[in-house]
Formats: C-alpha cells, sequence, structure tokens
C-alpha cells in the first residue's frame, strides 16, 4: 500500500474532462517545445498543471512527471523521486545513480552529471515535469536543480510549475533564449475562452453581458470560473446572481466558494469538510474519516462527476486529491465550523495509515492531532523496518518532527534517531543525543516510556555502538575498538544486531591498524549475527570484507567458500526469484579468487553473469570493483590499451565506503603502466603520490610500496641500473618483515615472488631459489598461480631450476606449463568473450569508446565532427547490436566481448 500512495506522485494527471482548448497560446507552447526550460508560474488556481498535462500529450514525447510537495524540501526524498521518475521514463538512465544515492555515498551533483550524460545520448527528446515545484523549492534542491539547468543536455526538456518564481538564474536563461515563461497573464481567460467554458462547455446559455461581467469580476481566473459554474446551475435569475458580488478576484473565489459549500446537501458537505484533511483520498480512507461508512467510493465518484475539484491520480481512479486552492479553503472552513472535530479527524486518519502499513503518514496526521504519543510510538515501532530497508530519510524526518518533549522520556526512540542520523552521515549533535540517552537510563524505569521493553536492554549497547563510530569517523581506531568491546558485552542475549554491528566497527578499526588476523574474527562475528537478524544484504557486504581478509591472509581457499556460501544464502533468501542486492558483487569476488588461480575463462564467465544481473544487483561499489576486475583479464592477455581503459573508467566511477583503502585503484593502474611498459607514467605517479623506498612503512600503503617494487624492478630490466634493482631489494626485504608480523601470507606470496626476481636480476641465485621455494610451500595448497605469471623475463628459468630442486610440486609442473615467462595467449579467454551476431562498425566503435567517457552527446559529436543527431543515431544502433539500454551497460558488454581494445583495429 505504502509504494501504490507514493506511486501516484509519479503518475502525469489523468486528462481532466471539460477544458477549454487554450489556442491563444499555440505560439507559445510551441516555443516552449523547443525551449531548454519552461516556467509555468502564477498563484493557485490558474489551471497550471492542466495547461502542462493537456500541452503533453502522451505519444508527442515520453514525460518523467513528479508532483512535488512538502516533504521533498529534503534532498533525499526530491532525487529518489526525480531519479525513479527518469528512470522508469527512459530505462537504464538512472537506476545506478539511484541506488547510489540510496546509499548515501556520492553527492547529488556526481550523480546527476552520469544521469545527464546517459541522457545526452537518448534517441528522442524527453520532458521533465517538476509540478507544484514551489513546495520543495528549498537551497538544497535549488543548488541542485541549479547544476542540472547549467548541464541540461539538447534533448532534456525541463518543465516547472509552480506558484512562485524558483530560485534559479532566470535573468541569464531569458538573455540565452533558453527560457519560456507561461504566467498568471497568459493564462487568464480571454472574452472568447470564458464564453466557450461557461456557454459551450457548461450549456448555461449566458447573454454577452453576463459573460463579460464574469469575465470581468474573476479576471479570467479560472478556478472562479469553475466555481461560478457550480453556482449558477439550476438558478432561475442568473444575471442577478452575478451582479451580486464584486471585488477582487481572491474576494470573488471566496465568495464563490461559500456559495458552492451552501447548495451542497448536508452529507456532502460534512464529507468534503471530513476529507480535507487528507493529501490525497481513496474510498476506504474517506470511510475511515467519514461518519458515513460504505459512502466512500460513492461520493468520490459524484464529486468527480459534479466537477466538485477532485483531481484523479491513477488511471484506475482509485486514488485522488481536492484541487489546492478548494482544499485551503475547504480546510479553513473545518477550521472555522469544526476546530474541535480536527484533531479527531487526524487521528482516525493515522490508524487507517497504520493498518495499512504507511507509517510516515500514520505519523504525520498523529503529529497533526497533537497526539505526539502516538507518533512516537508509531515511529519507535518502525525505525527497525526503516534501516533494514535503508529509509533514513523518513527517520531524519522524525529527528525534526517529533517534539523533543516527547522523546526526553523514550530512550527507545531516542537511540533510533541516532541510529538515522548515523546512517545518513550526520554526526553533528550525536554525541549530546547519547548522553542523553544514558541520562534516561539512569532514571527509574516507571519514568520511561517504552513500546517494546525487550528493546530497553539494547540501548546501553547502541549507545556505545554509535560511539565506537563516532570514533572510527574521527579517526581514532584505538577508542573504536574500545567502544565497539563495551557494546559487545552490554549486548543482550538475542540482540544480534547490537553485537553485529559492533563486530564490525571493531574489525574496521582493526584492519585499519594493520591487525587483519582480529580483523577477520571480529568479522565473522558480524556476518553471522547479521544473518541471525535477517539482514541478508548487509550479510553479502560483510562477506566480501571478510573474503578480502582471507586474501591477504593467504587463504585463497577460504575466501572462494566464504564467497560461495554468501552466494548460496542469496540465492537461498530471495523470494519469488528475487536477486538479492550485492549477488552481482559476490560474483565479481569470485571472479577474482579464479584470477588469482589463472582460471581466466572462469572469471570471465563470472563477471559475464556479474554484469547480467543489472544494476540493482550490486552494491553501491561494485560498478569499480567490476572495472578493476575485468581490467585484470585485459591486463593478464597483455591487452594494455583495454586494462588500462578500464582502470581509468573504474577511478572515474569509483565509491568509497569505511573500508580503508588499502588497494587504491590509482596504484592498480600504475602496476599496469610499469607492466605495459610505460615506465614514463607510472614514474609519474610515484611522484604524485608520494611514495618512497624509504618510508615508513605501514599496511594502509603496502599496496602503494609493493606497486613501487615493481616499478623499480620494471626499471632495471628496462634500463640495467643497478641502483633501482638495490632500492627494490631493500624495500621488499622490509615490506616481508612487515607483512610476516602481520600474518598476511598472501602479500607474502606476492613479495616472496618479487624478491626471487630481484635476486636473480642481482646474479644471487640461491636467494632467489629460496624465496621462490617458500613462495611456492605457500601457494600450493590453495593453488595461487597469478602472482607467479605476471612479473615478466626470468621466471622461466627460475621455475626450471626449482623443478629439478621439486620435482613432485604440481604448482610448479603447472606453472611450467603456462610457460611461466608470464605471456598469456590471447585465446585462453577469447571463448568466454563470444560474438556479435550483427558487428558494430568502425564508427559506431568510435562511439561506443567515447561513450565510456565522461563527454555528453554534443561533445561527443565534436570530437568525431558530426552532428549529434548522427550521434543518437549510432548509440541507439550500438544498445540495439549489445542488447542494453544504457551507456555503463554498453561499456561494460563491450569489455566482456573485447570490443574496445584498440590493437584490434
Amino acid at each position: 500500500m505504502v509504494d501504490a500512495l507514493l506511486e501516484t506522485k509519479l503518475l502525469r494527471p489523468r486528462p481532466r474532462r471539460g477544458t477549454v482548448p487554450r489556442r491563444r497560446l499555440a505560439s507559445l507552447l510551441a516555443r516552449a517545445d523547443e525551449a531548454p526550460v519552461t516556467l509555468v508560474s502564477a498563484p493557485a488556481g490558474f489551471g497550471k498543471t492542466t495547461l502542462v498535462e493537456s500541452w503533453l500529450r502522451p505519444g508527442d514525447r515520453p514525460v518523467a512527471w513528479v508532483s512535488l510537495d512538502e516533504g521533498d524540501r529534503r534532498l533525499t526524498s526530491f532525487m529518489s523521486y526525480v531519479l525513479t521518475a527518469l528512470d522508469r521514463t527512459v530505462p537504464g538512465s538512472a537506476g545506478a545513480a539511484l541506488t547510489l544515492w540510496r546509499s548515501g555515498q556520492a553527492p547529488a551533483e556526481t550523480m546527476l552529471a552520469g544521469v545527464l550524460n546517459e541522457l545526452s545520448v537518448h534517441d528522442g527528446d524527453l520532458t521533465l515535469v517538476l509540478d507544484d515545484y514551489h513546495l520543495a523549492d528549498g537551497p538544497e534542491v535549488a543548488e541542485v536543480l541549479a547544476f542540472v539547468v547549467d548541464h541540461l543536455p539538447p534533448q532534456l526538456h525541463l518543465v516547472l510549475s509552480t506558484r512562485s518564481d524558483p530560485a534559479l538564474p532566470l535573468p541569464r536563461l531569458r538573455a540565452r533564449g533558453e527560457l519560456v515563461e507561461i504566467r498568471a497573464a497568459d493564462l487568464r481567460f480571454d472574452g472568447d475562452e470564458v464564453a466557450a467554458y461557461l456557454n459551450d462547455l457548461h450549456d448555461l446559455d449566458l447573454p454577452a453581458a453576463a459573460v463579460a461581467a464574469l469575465e470581468t469580476r474573476t479576471e479570467g481566473w479560472v478556478t472562479a470560473l469553475q466555481l461560478a459554474v457550480l453556482s449558477l446551475r439550476d438558478r432561475a435569475d442568473p444575471q442577478r446572481f452575478i451582479d451580486r458580488f464584486t471585488g477582487d478576484a481572491r474576494f470573488v473565489v471566496d465568495y464563490l466558494v461559500e456559495e458552492v459549500l451552501h447548495r451542497q446537501p448536508d452529507d456532502v458537505r460534512r464529507f468534503l469538510l471530513d476529507t480535507s484533511v487528507l493529501e490525497r483520498l481513496t474510498a476506504s480512507l474517506c470511510d475511515a474519516l467519514s461518519d458515513q461508512p460504505g459512502r466512500g467510493l460513492s461520493m468520490l465518484e459524484q464529486l468527480e462527476r459534479d466537477n466538485l475539484f477532485v483531481v484523479p491520480l491513477d488511471e484506475h481512479r482509485s486514488w485522488f486529491r481536492y484541487h489546492h486552492l478548494f482544499a485551503d479553503v475547504l480546510r479553513a472552513h473545518l477550521r472555522r465550523e469544526r476546530p474541535g472535530d480536527i484533531p479527531e479527524l487526524h487521528r482516525r486518519a493515522s490508524r487507517w495509515f497504520a493498518q495499512e502499513g504507511a507509517v510516515e503518514a500514520a505519523v504525520r496526521h498523529a503529529l497533526a492531532a497533537g497526539d505526539d504519543a502516538t507518533a512516537a510510538e508509531l515511529a519507535e515501532e518502525a525505525i527497525p523496518d526503516l534501516r533494514r530497508r535503508r529509509r533514513e530519510d523518513v527517520i531524519l524526518r522524525w529527528v525534526d518532527d517529533l517534539p523533543a518533549g516527547v522523546v526526553r522520556d523514550r530512550p527507545v526512540l531516542a537511540i533510533g534517531l541516532v541510529g538515522g542520523l548515523m546512517a545518513s552521515n550526520d554526526f553533528a549533535g550525536v554525541e549530546a543525543r547519547l548522553t542523553d540517552v544514558e541520562a534516561m537510563l539512569a532514571r527509574p524505569a516507571s519514568e520511561l516510556v517504552v513500546v517494546d521493553p525487550g528493546e530497553l536492554a539494547s540501548v546501553p549497547a547502541r549507545v556505545e555502538m554509535y560511539r565506537a563510530a563516532l570514533a572510527l569517523v574521527s579517526g581514532d581506531p584505538a577508542a573504536t575498538i574500545s567502544h565497539a568491546h563495551r557494546a559487545i558485552a552490554a549486548a543482550p542475549a538475542g540482540d544480534h544486531l547490537s553485537l553485529a554491528a559492533a563486530s564490525g566497527l571493531a574489525g574496521l578499526a582493526s584492519w585499519a591498524t594493520g591487525d587483519i588476523v582480529t580483523a577477520h574474527e571480529s568479522y565473522v562475528v558480524c556476518a553471522a549475527g547479521l544473518e541471525r537478524a535477517d539482514h541478508i544484504a548487509d550479510v553479502l557486504g560483510c562477506s566480501l570484507t571478510i573474503a578480502d581478509l582471507e586474501l591477504a591472509l593467504g587463504r585463497l581457499g577460504d575466501a572462494d567458500r566464504t564467497l560461495r556460501r554468501a552466494l548460496d544464502l542469496a540465492r537461498r533468501r530471495g523470494s519469488d526469484g528475487e536477486v538479492l542486492r550485492g549477488t552481482a558483487d559476490m560474483l565479481v569476488a569470485l571472479s577474482r579468487v579464479a584470477w588469482h588461480r589463472d582460471d581466466l575463462p572462469a572469471a570471465a564467465e563470472l563477471l559475464r553473469r556479474a554484469d547480467a544481473l543489472g544494476e540493482s544487483a550490486g552494491l553501491p561499489q561494485n560498478p569499480y570493483r567490476w572495472r578493476v576486475a575485468m581490467a585484470r583479464l585485459r591486463a593478464a592477455e597483455r591487452d594494455w590499451p583495454a586494462a588500462l581503459e578500464l582502470i581509468n573508467d573504474a577511478e572515474r566511477v569509483y565509491v568509497g565506503d569505511f573500508s580503508p583503502p588499502v588497494h587504491p585503484v590509482h596504484a592498480t593502474r600504475a602496476r599496469m603502466l610499469a607492466a605495459s611498459g610505460d615506465l614514463a607514467l607510472a614514474r609519474s605517479w610515484v611522484r604524485e603520490h608520494g611514495v618512497a623506498a624509504g618510508d615508513d612503512l605501514s599496511y594502509l600503503r603496502e599496496y602503494e610500496h609493493v606497486t613501487l617494487a615493481r616499478i623499480l624492478l620494471a626499471g632495471q630490466r628496462a634500463t640495467g641500473e643497478t641502483g633501482s634493482l638495490h632500492e627494490a631489494i631493500v624495500l621488499l626485504d622490509r615490506l616481508l618483515d612487515g607483512a610476516e608480523a602481520g600474518g598476511r601470507g598472501g602479500t607474502v606470496i606476492e613479495i616472496e615472488v618479487l624478491r626471487a626476481l630481484a635476486h636473480h636480476s642481482a646474479g644471487a641465485d640461491q636467494p632467489a631459489l629460496a624465496a621462490l621455494e617458500r613462495a611456492v610451500d605457500l601457494a600450493e595448497p590453495d593453488g595461487w598461480l597469478r602472482f607467479f605469471l605476471e612479473p615478466g623475463p626470468g621466471m622461466g628459468e627460475l621455475l626450471g631450476d626449482l623443478a629439478r630442486r621439486r620435482p613432485d610440486s604440481e604448482l610448479v609442473v603447472r606453472l611450467l606449463e603456462r610457460r611461466a615467462d608470464g605471456i598469456l595467449p590471447r585465446e585462453v579467454t577469447r571463448e568466454a568473450r563470444g560474438t556479435l551476431p550483427d558487428p558494430l562498425s568502425e564508427r559506431e566503435l568510435d562511439v561506443l569508446r567515447l561513450l565510456g567517457s565522461d563527454l555528453g552527446g554534443p561533445a561527443i559529436a565534436r570530437e568525431l565532427f558530426v552532428s549529434l543527431n548522427t550521434v543518437r543515431t549510432h548509440t541507439r544502433h550500438i544498445y540495439t547490436k549489445l542488447g542494453v539500454n544504457n551507456r555503463r551497460a554498453a561499456i561494460s558488454r563491450a569489455h566482456q566481448l573485447g570490443l574496445l581494445t584498440r590493437t584490434a583495429r
């Protein structure tokens, strides 16, 4: 029911019955068809929505429609609705951005840039309508909308329907000819339109003088004319009625509403006033508010037949709203005539919404009823489920809306609100709130209000858990671990979520300090608790970290089992074939395991399956992880242009989380540059990131320092410089000491392989063989291969020597079979790439490469010296041939098929 109610905001209004064609506005609307921005700005009741709906008829061009309300002043809500509307209208255009936005891990402008670039190559125009924009026009929303206006692609048209001018650079848009304005003066009915409305449409048969008088008195205000029609029906002397009212237009409307309400039967009038407290109406909800149960459906149908200012919101005509102006007047009458009934009406609405599971509306009506206690109770009950569904935007609204007086006696509610703030990265004032919660806990239990007494026992643990999170954010791992351990000790039996969260925080802090053994232990506890708490998507995210730690520990087999168990859990818990978010990430991580084992066809197939699941199956970090994994595959084939293009794209779409960035994408790029022979750029990375062999070594930068060692060895091979070789050996010895002390077996394997090559290059065969033999001993149980195949020349000779010493080693035999000089034939993964039944043309390949960049459609057209329409046509053909519907999917599919390698041309 909740989704159905919110769905009405994304539906364009149904065509109104009984409208007058606005031929007079044809030329203005024709200009608006081509304008980047159209502003329809006028007071209430001028027919703004009706005009926009009738102008943008279905079939002319796709329309993404959002009916805004005051709740959309919050950027979280505004962005969610706009991105959803765009993605439904142009499938694939905003789905990834929406997922990223809901994760709270990227700024609005970053996501909108990607969406606008996607739309810039869309084949055909698109209109985004923001109706009732004045209700959402706040500083955050205005800033985002200004960004959109400044970066509108040519085929996207923005239409704003509003009672007041938005905070946009309107003068600049006017000066550029990029703005069409439709204002109250344009929307007023002229004499011919008034006559058509009164006599042709409503058959009032009024004389010209009466028509002229109504035009003068109403000033062509369509709502006033509509009210006049209702008042004039069945009057024996319409002229006398017209002569009785004078004054400005607002006075006329107030007078006419009085007339309309006065003429309604008592039951209709009471229904109108009762239901005026609602923003949206449906039959059963109206029944709940009315003293006439069972009449809701028939009454709504009657109101629509009689044109009594009800607007249908869906095609089934099950949801309606009152015209805004009419609703304002009805509420004013209700306040004046029956003020004592208003709280009870809101209470009834709150009960109905609560029964339907629409807790946000239920809380809002409870607060409007002045029933703060019920609002607090509903919120307290709902917060755990809202957290599970990542609806922190609702919790944040309650932080502002719930009175402090009702929260100060409710520790469970108070800690739930803190959770919403923390999940939204809103840390200001959290410590003060935690102190307040502790003060509540010190009071007698009889003074506290708790919905579920079982939840109260968990509050002390959650206080410590959030303090651990604050310490982590502030960069204090010792305090993080201390508070996390207190939370674990305080968690009551059965509080799986607090135990899991505290363990995860302790794990993060341990990981950041390089204690990955302890971090792994903590994360295993965290995953088990999350599974018992039924937070399955979080289990998948946690499993990724566990697998990363197991790879660092050298436990490749354990990482494989961890990921496969999580993948199986996702399959079992997905209802009705649902693919749980995070499933794609499991497949990408498994591809990394396959890559380490040099099973490149399996790795390629896993990446293909992950991409085929779509964006909704991935966590926010999946887009960059997928590209890094695919880049490693292309690097294994020595397809360096494709590998570097992928890794550059991975940097562009990178989204971090709270995990320490121990494998930065830029360092992986530097490794590929060195391996491809581009030492100049690899050394440029060294200088840019300030990596030096004499640095104090730490786990957080271990990957970068191993990368530096690879660059030094590549330089020595290229130039024969002994200085670089000596520097590399000293650095690797120091790195080995740190990795061994930290129990990082995976890193030890890599370092020992590099040490073997370094000593071999220095002519020290015994140390070289000793290092290689140790690496083989560590790698053989789980089948690590790629570290031995990557470094370059010299490894074949060393493996041959080791084979004579260790003839029984299956790993050495397998490595020799793979020509351990690191050169891998391209055909190894060619079969996994597949072919296209209808290959791309050379020009389509040019467009495809640029689709992988940050360029929008016009910029791509300039780059290729073609028209924008040509770019759109090529893009449409590319999407059809690749079987995709957006740029990101096209690039992913192209990389799978090996279409982006420049060496292929």
